[in-house]
């Protein structure tokens, strides 16, 4: 990772295209990868996402920053019509692709750049949600939450399922080896370049991106800029594949052995209007 201060908003826009067109290599090998996995019946959402969202039968979501659709088609499956938000016109393409796929008739897709969703699409929902490796993409979290309390019902919730900032600071390489190593700063003020992309289903491509590692502090402040407040913040020391871990548990989520217990490597925010 290459780290230095602030990004311009000029800069961003452009490491916000650069990571468009980074996620769009990726897309149809996701597609591939998710087609496989909706086909089993056993495949099933993020076992802590699912216990915290409730019951959705019949409730309207907005999931932002879906990629190509797997975990809309499974909040569908559930019940709930989902509109899914993605920046990238390919990720867009095999959502629907995947609806059309599994007969899904409650779940459409949208293209657009989550801080500029209120631009293009109208709309109140029950849920708006995102989880899984998501804000770290964005740059400007006090317009997040505007966007996200702009298409809540005044009863609705927001709710972010996302990797733990603390862990944010660690080499990869040496919590695999259950070693706490800093490298990277946690007080982050610019988008962080890597060169490549991918890995957790798709190999990785050569495409230049940039990744936002927020503050919990930001996290909270951008929501509050929203005019929301938080009714809950949960910590966990298991993740999804492909955002951490080195063992797998009963529930198909991943941990590290020498750090069980002691790390939080995923956390849970519930947000309301107040």
């Amino acid at each position: 990772m290459n780290w230095k201060g602030k990004s311009t908003n000029n800069e961003q826009e452009q490491q916000i295209k650069s990571n468009k067109l980074a996620w769009g290599t990726l897309a149809k090998d996701h597609y591939e990868h998710f087609k496989a996995e909706l086909a089993d019946e056993n495949f099933r959402l993020n076992p802590m996402v699912e216990e915290e969202l409730g019951d959705i039968r019949g409730k309207r979501i907005l999931h932002l920053q879906c990629n190509t659709g797997a975990d809309s088609i499974l909040l569908a499956r559930k019940g709930a019509i989902v509109i899914g938000v993605d920046l990238v016109p390919e990720n867009i393409f095999y959502g629907n692709k995947l609806a059309e796929d599994f007969n899904m008739n409650n779940v459409e897709f949208i293209e657009s750049d989550i801080l500029k969703l209120m631009e293009v699409h109208s709309g109140k929902y029950d849920i708006v949600m995102t989880s899984d490796g998501a804000i770290g993409w964005l740059p400007d979290l006090d317009q997040w939450g505007r966007v996200i309390a702009h298409f809540l019902k005044d009863e609705g919730f927001f709710y972010l399922h996302d990797g733990h900032p603390f862990m944010g600071i660690f080499d990869e390489a040496a919590l695999d080896r259950g070693v706490l190593e800093p490298r990277y700063p946690y007080f982050q003020k610019s988008g962080d370049l890597e060169l490549t992309i991918g890995g957790y289903a798709s190999e990785e491509k050569n495409a230049e991106n940039y990744f936002w590692g927020h503050q919990l502090s930001t996290i909270i402040n951008g929501l509050l800029s929203g005019g929301l407040y938080v009714t809950y913040i949960k910590e966990y020391d298991r993740c999804v594949s492909g955002m951490g871990g080195s063992k797998i548990d009963e529930n198909g989520l991943l941990y590290y052995p020498e750090l069980e217990g002691k790390l939080p490597l995923m956390l849970s925010i519930k947000a309301m209007k107040k």
